[in-house]
């Protein structure tokens, strides 16, 4: 019987993301019942100490598909209507008029018009999204900082809007903003009477099973892990590590623990509707457009997004990045394959003349790694 996974060639592959400057990466590949996983480098550069296949590790965004999971299921309990004004359940936050504009789908689908909070947080980053201008200072001064997500999100609401509700006549896209997913953690909050971290927990974590995936509240990551290597653009130099870091700056929009099993296992419940029911799952699927965080055009669900990778199948997943750590888990549409691969280095590139990310080596190594984990 043919293999579906070529592994000589994925570890080939991995290796070759290493070798090209990438400290540590770990992932595992699915097609079936076949599993193939694999781990490259160093998750201390300093000791040698190798990284595993098994490390937890700071998954960044991912953790909006499992926010996004929890609200379709309070949804589908009657609690929260998609297409209900967010005003209506937290008038306090988004008050008056936006309140009464702004739906929970928007907030779920990034069209919501509301500005990303982080430059007002970090000082240092005020000038984003004009990244030759930032300085990563503030990365270091608030590593211990316990924010309020109502803070937070008050700065997103306070800033320029970054477009109209549901954008604008002219059909204009969204733009991709951790206040919307702050939000919708304290719209959990507000029908469930339970924080965030323990709805999510209990309505997504726990039922798909995940023995090593947590909404932390310490800024210390229990369990075998990697150091976390932030380089700011070349900024950081050497790459500073950040593995340790109070994670209240993103909560319910980019704080999960996870292990790239646990990521495969929960995609894959959740394309099998098993997290959601298929009418859920049909609206997460349901796309718009959008400008993501790199100032790129792409599309956007309900806490999903599609790949597609040289006009073959399309894959559904999310990738993330929080300081120093970064993670990408896609399942292809029918559920059959599947890839999640973790990197200890984030934000590796040099800024061209322009203030642009230089891609290299590294980005066309990961690139190809990724291409054949998902169509090899």
């Amino acid at each position: 019987m043919r293999n579906l996974l070529d592994h000589a060639a994925l570890d080939a592959a991995l290796e070759n993301v290493h070798h090209a400057g990438m400290p540590g990466l770990f992932a595992e590949v699915r097609d079936g019942d076949e599993v193939w996983r694999g781990a490259a480098g160093v998750a201390d550069v300093a000791t040698g100490r190798p990284v595993t296949v098994d490390m937890r590790h700071r998954v960044g965004s991912i953790t909006k598909t499992f926010t996004a999971a929890a609200v379709l299921r309070q949804a589908e309990r009657g609690r929260i209507g998609l297409d209900t004004p967010i005003g209506r359940y937290l008038p306090g936050l988004v008050p008056g008029e936006r309140g009464e504009a702004i739906t929970v789908r928007m907030l779920l689908d990034h069209t919501s018009g509301l500005a990303e909070y982080l430059p007002y947080a970090y000082p240092s980053l005020k000038a984003l999204p004009a990244l030759a201008d930032t300085r990563p200072e503030s990365l270091d001064d608030l590593r211990h900082t316990r924010f309020d997500p109502a803070d937070l999100i008050g700065m997103g609401v306070a800033a320029p809007p970054a477009g109209s509700p549901g954008g604008s006549p002219g059909g204009s896209p969204g733009l991709y903003s951790n206040t919307n997913y702050l939000l919708l953690g304290r719209l959990l909050e507000e029908v469930t009477g339970l924080t965030a971290d323990q709805c999510v927990t209990r309505d997504v974590i726990e039922r798909a099973g995940l023995r090593d995936t947590e909404l932390p509240a310490a800024a210390e990551l229990g369990g075998p892990h990697s150091r976390m290597y932030e380089a700011w653009f070349g900024m950081i130099d050497p790459p500073r590590d950040y593995s340790v870091y109070d994670m209240s700056w993103v909560k319910s929009a980019a704080s999960l623990v996870s292990t790239v099993a646990d990521l495969n296992r929960f995609y894959r419940l959740l394309l099998a509707g098993e997290i959601v029911g298929p009418a859920s799952l049909a609206q997460m699927r349901r796309t718009v457009p959008i400008i993501t965080q790199e100032g790129k055009p792409g599309e956007y669900g309900l806490g999903l997004y599609p790949m597609r990778t040289d006009g073959r199948a399309t894959f559904w997943g999310h990738g993330g990045s929080a300081w120093g750590a970064g993670a990408l888990a896609m399942i292809r549409e029918d559920g059959r394959r599947q890839m999640a691969v973790a990197v200890n280095l984030q934000r590796w590139q040099r800024l061209d003349p322009a203030g642009r990310p230089q891609p290299g080596p590294l980005d066309e190594a990961l690139d190809a790694f990724h291409r054949l984990a998902m169509h090899g």
